[in-house]
């Protein structure tokens, strides 16, 4: 079944384009069905690039999907014009009351900084603390997974010397959890961060388990079941250029940075990069969603209870 999004969104008609099944609110009002509700708290600068990859992950399932966008309330963007955010984003004050079967925190580039010198961290604070009360099943990418697991666990991010930037191999650690169904025994997986969780930090935590973990850059995809909530520090959602599109940027605005490794045929910058992570991306993001749809209440009044 198709992902329920506003037909003028901008990924309405790249998604479709793709193949990916589509359904506009007019269409979708006619079926006899409850939609999964899935928000997308979209934390990057390029809005509707983050909003075509996750979409396009979460629009594969044979599920009907309505997505809503959320902002931070007085968090304003430099980089989506205003009449987009107006158009498809709804504040978060605006939201509280709602209730959803999943949501998706992304990443944000603020690595730098210290989560209490962000300046909407008391309110993604209280988003975080939302999702126990108002979301069936969080997912937390990147950043955003660093600041949840910090938020409830105390889990501490760290600098990196140098950034840690391309395709890494990751073991897949739990072969038996739900989230890696289909899974190989390894997946390359995009990497573009300067910070780190530490694997013996995790492993201090009780009851958070590592599903998908690199001898090189360390831990990757962290269940938290107590929280119904998945963490992800790498970027299964990429596109194939995203990476290229990092580096270009960093190349022409003279930024000290290395060719992404294991990215580039040969790691020749000049040659097309390959997309090798694209069908495990699929599996992650579809097994969250059926996982949801298996479990999620169907009266969502009940959510959070």
């Amino acid at each position: 079944m198709p992902i329920k999004i506003p037909s003028r969104l901008p990924a309405f008609d790249v998604l479709r384009n793709e193949g990916v099944m589509v359904l506009d609110e007019e269409l979708a009002s006619r079926q006899d069905i409850r939609p999964l509700r899935i928000a997308l708290l979209n934390l990057m600068p390029k809005k509707i690039q983050t909003e075509n990859q996750f979409a396009r992950l979460i629009g594969a399932t044979p599920l009907q999907i309505e997505l809503s966008l959320i902002r931070m309330s007085d968090h304003r963007t430099r980089n989506t014009a205003a009449e987009h955010m107006e158009s498809f984003y709804r504040p978060f004050e605006e939201m509280k009351a709602e209730k959803f079967d999943g949501l998706i925190i992304t990443g944000a580039p603020i690595e730098h900084l210290d989560f209490d010198e962000v300046t909407y961290w008391d309110e993604l604070r209280e988003v975080m603390e939302w999702t126990q009360t108002n979301i069936h099943s969080t997912f937390g990418v990147c950043w955003g997974g660093m600041a949840m697991i910090n938020h409830f666990h105390g889990v501490k991010k760290h600098m990196l010397s140098a950034k840690a930037f391309g395709c890494f191999r990751h073991r897949n650690l739990a072969p038996a959890s739900p989230y890696l169904r289909g899974f190989s025994d390894d997946c390359i997986v995009p990497v573009s961060r300067w910070t780190e969780m530490r694997q013996d930090e995790v492993d201090a935590r009780p009851g958070l388990t590592t599903l998908l973990g690199s001898d090189e850059v360390g831990p990757c995809l962290i269940e938290d079941p107590a929280h119904r909530a998945l963490y992800v520090f790498n970027h299964f959602e990429y596109d194939r250029d995203t990476l290229k599109q990092e580096y270009d940027r960093d190349v022409e605005n003279g930024v000290p940075i290395n060719v992404p490794c294991n990215y580039y045929p040969e790691d020749d910058p000049a040659r097309t990069p390959v997309n090798r992570w694209r069908s495990h991306a699929h599996l992650l993001y579809g097994n969250w969603i059926n996982e949801i749809y298996q479990t999620t209440p169907f009266d969502m009044n009940e959510i959070g209870h």
